[in-house]
């Protein structure tokens, strides 16, 4: 339902429901995947909002008012530290978030964020975290062995949730291709009035959001419209062919195949705008479903995690490496996944695998 709903606030040809009762089900699904920006914005663009039910309208525009005030309140701190960031000489590049929104969806407030990502080099890493510290931010738990971000946060009044700095030396893990964060920053360009903030092109920053959906497995519609928004804003600028070379060089190119195969399959409206260069299709067994509710399971979902944990990558070297950090998980990884303290042993591993394992034959035999 909610699929059908987004295709036809792209593509006009698709009526709106009539149904009242369809939008009750509809502002669940939409407020699931925090997209109620997105969606009140493009139907107050296209002159629509009014065909929608009055709960349905309010409910949208009160979810947008909230995402305006939030998003200023991010974009002031994001100057704040690009601005002391540039004052020191120090590169950065600010990723995702509400320059994001901005630039490809044509509003501030047309896309809810709640983190402030930063690219930057390697070495100025603890320069950075300083800046960041100075205004009020505190360092977070360590982050993942091999890794490519660090994050600091900072409480807000009124709000349960804190604002998170992503500091990002990379947007790959190590090990998992042969990509060069180096030709992100040749081709950059200059942003705004900084001297040594830059942003990515819009070719790369396009790459940058199909390896953020792929990490995620494609689990919130949330990265489907950021990622159909960009084709609509790029149209044929994307240039596939040489996306494509690039990514066989970083050995990437599996990871674009299989999430711009679900996109594509999932709105199809798009192959109008821009179509894709291969035939074979990838992701065959994503399901909306899974992504909807947490709790649904069945053989399909397996499949599909196991295709995208163990096959998504170009080279063998890179499946083995995967295989070895499924079957043994660092300590880390073990703890998270377990949902336990660090400290963990040889037992944790074997509760590990019971529940790997019980899960799987309670999705065979308790689903269809």
């Amino acid at each position: 339902m909610l699929i059908n709903f987004l295709q036809s606030l792209y593509d006009h040809n698709c009526p709106l429901p009539s149904e009242a009762v369809v939008y009750n089900r509809l502002i669940e699904d939409i407020e699931y995947f925090s997209i109620s920006p997105q969606v009140y914005f493009y139907l107050k663009q296209q002159d629509r909002l009014e065909l929608t039910p009055p709960f349905f309208q309010n409910r949208l525009k009160n979810t947008f008012n909230q995402v305006l005030i939030q998003n200023l309140f991010i974009k002031n701190q994001t100057e704040k530290i690009l601005s002391i960031l540039d004052e020191l000489g120090i590169p950065a590049i600010p990723l995702k978030g509400v320059l994001f929104a901005e630039k490809y969806f044509g509003h501030v407030a047309a896309r809810s964020t709640s983190d402030i990502d930063l690219l930057i080099k390697p070495h100025d890493l603890e320069n950075v975290i300083e800046c960041v510290k100075e205004l009020g931010y505190i360092m977070e738990v360590e982050c993942a062995p091999g890794h490519f971000h660090c994050s600091l946060s900072k409480e807000l009044p009124g709000s349960p949730v804190p604002l998170v700095v992503k500091i990002h030396w990379d947007i790959l893990k190590e090990n998992t291709s042969e990509f060069s964060i180096e030709e992100f920053w040749f081709k950059s360009t200059s942003f705004k009035q900084y001297k040594h903030v830059k942003q990515l092109s819009d070719v790369h920053t396009f790459y940058m959001i199909c390896l953020h959906t792929w990490r995620h497995n494609l689990d919130s519609m949330k990265h489907f419209l950021d990622i159909i928004q960009m084709i609509h804003v790029m149209g044929n600028h994307i240039e596939y062919v040489n996306l494509f070379n690039e990514a066989t060089r970083h050995k990437t190119l599996n990871r674009l195949k299989r999430t711009l195969s679900i996109v594509y399959r999932t709105f199809p409206h798009v192959k109008e705008i821009q179509t894709l260069p291969f035939l074979q299709q990838k992701g065959l067994y994503w399901q909306y479903e899974a992504i909807r509710d947490s709790s649904f399971r069945n053989v399909k979902v397996y499949v599909d995690y196991f295709d995208y944990l163990f096959f998504s990558f170009d080279t063998v070297k890179q499946r083995l490496i995967a295989i070895n950090e499924w079957l043994r998980p660092s300590e880390y990884h073990l703890s998270k996944e377990l949902k336990s303290e660090k400290g963990t042993n040889f037992k944790d591993y074997l509760i590990l695998y019971n529940k790997r394992w019980f899960g799987f034959l309670k999705s065979v035999f308790l689903h269809k």
